[in-house]
């Protein structure tokens, strides 16, 4: 075959993944869908940074964020099983939008933190109250329409684990506790790596009461402890609680993962 047919070759199959790209109904309502939410965290960031001394390159680089998460999704889609987006994944996008804005906010804005600069915390306490009151919403819609799926709970798991992450990081910037509170956000990871040496851990664990209410205990914990009124040692009794929880939660999940190994024919 002549170099002339190879390019021809390639351009025909690039046509053709072009055109399938454009008529899957999936990923077309996928992208109108992240397209809207992502305009409107824009628009909402703009409004925000216009009432609150953030610099500039703080929602510039939220946007870099929420597109590397929108681009993850997408890449999911495969994992998706129904026809659309669905509603539940619209909520967990938009607070993707939120905790993309408080990422960069706790890690990038030379501001938080400051002396003089109450009002920005307060409102990253009242963006991470209303992402914390969306989690529950998102899981309702999912059973309400039946839209669950393996793309969704990931989705819906990835975002919790991120905001956690980042405000155990604000906590830390706050002189609220020691660095051992990054901790908190780090454990999910932790396990994720585990993982990779210890096959056992990825067997799939059942629905746990007990795994749910540590979650909230965490995000509720930690969203308390950013109150400019809260401070040490009271906050830092509140993280130690809080991350002990974390390790009763995960220490109990390890041990039945591994028992049930031990115990497996």
């Amino acid at each position: 075959m002549s170099i002339n047919e190879e390019r021809h070759d390639a351009r025909a199959a690039s046509r053709r993944r072009f055109s399938d790209f454009h008529q899957d109904p999936l990923l077309a309502n996928t992208l109108k869908v992240l397209a809207v939410v992502y305009l409107a965290s824009i628009a909402s960031w703009g409004m925000v940074a216009l009432h609150l001394p953030l610099e500039i390159h703080v929602p510039i680089i939220a946007g870099g964020l929420l597109a590397g998460i929108f681009a993850a999704v997408v890449h999911g889609l495969p994992f998706h099983k129904h026809a659309r987006f669905g509603f539940a994944n619209l909520v967990t996008a938009f607070r993707a939008g939120i905790v993309s804005l408080v990422a960069a906010t706790v890690l990038f804005s030379h501001e938080f933190g400051g002396r003089d600069f109450d009002d920005l915390i307060w409102w990253t306490v009242a963006a991470v109250l209303f992402a914390l009151a969306l989690d529950g919403v998102d899981g309702y819609l999912a059973r309400r329409y039946r839209q669950q799926s393996a793309l969704g709970a990931r989705f819906d798991m990835e975002v919790d684990a991120a905001l956690i992450l980042i405000l155990s990081v604000a906590a830390m910037v706050l002189d609220k506790a020691g660095p051992w509170v990054v901790l908190i956000g780090l454990m999910r990871y932790l396990f994720v790596m585990a993982q990779w040496f210890s096959p056992a851990l990825r067997a799939e664990l059942a629905p746990s009461f007990r795994r749910k209410t540590v979650c909230v205990v965490q995000g509720a914990a930690l969203c308390l402890v950013l109150v400019p009124q809260v401070t040490a040692p009271l906050s830092t009794w509140i993280c130690g609680f809080a991350l002990a929880a974390l390790v009763y939660s995960f220490g109990a999940d390890v041990l039945a993962l591994l028992s049930r190994k031990a115990t497996r024919p």
